[in-house]
């Protein structure tokens, strides 16, 4: 019994003196440039928290909440690509390596049922209350099994541009 106090005090004081930041107002927006059209959107309803003791950061997201510059391009993202009905959720779950100015988190992201590995570059500063991420990394849709027809190949980059910014305040 004195074990279990004692583990979950442990617990429960290593807890305290770890920061964690959190919000549910980070932003992931996307960028294809294909020779006929290019295709951007941007979700702002994305969640993310950052512990800074052991370094994990964690985003997560509905599909359905990408917004585009045309309404029919939000609809065939949502139907015929990204199956949002299927696939309600994307995430990134990984580990922050080096803080300096070419910060690099690799970690799994989680997109149409899909989990690869992916390497993220770009900048995370920790200040005493917050933290801001500004990141980016490129993914190939086939590693997602995101199916694109023939008819549309021209419109949709088979490379895709994702850019992270987020401001996470301390909890």
């Amino acid at each position: 019994m004195n074990k279990l106090i004692t583990l979950i005090l442990i617990f429960f004081v290593t807890n305290l003196y770890s920061q964690r930041f959190i919000t549910k107002e980070a932003e992931i927006s996307f960028f294809s440039e294909a020779p006929i059209e290019d295709i951007s959107a941007k979700n702002n309803k994305v969640s993310a928290v950052y512990d800074d003791e052991t370094k994990q950061l964690v985003f997560q997201l509905n599909i359905s909440d990408f917004i585009f510059p045309k309404p029919l391009m939000q609809e065939h993202f949502n139907e015929n690509y990204l199956e949002s009905d299927k696939f309600p959720k994307a995430s990134f779950s990984g580990i922050v390596g080096q803080l300096n100015e070419s910060t690099i988190a690799t970690g799994t992201l989680k997109i149409h049922g899909e989990s690869n590995e992916v390497e993220v570059k770009g900048i995370l500063v920790n200040s005493n209350d917050s933290v801001m991420i500004d990141a980016s990394f490129r993914i190939q849709l086939k590693d997602f099994n995101i199916k694109i027809p023939k008819i549309v190949m021209y419109n949709i980059a088979e490379e895709i541009e994702v850019t992270i910014i987020a401001k996470l305040k301390e909890i």
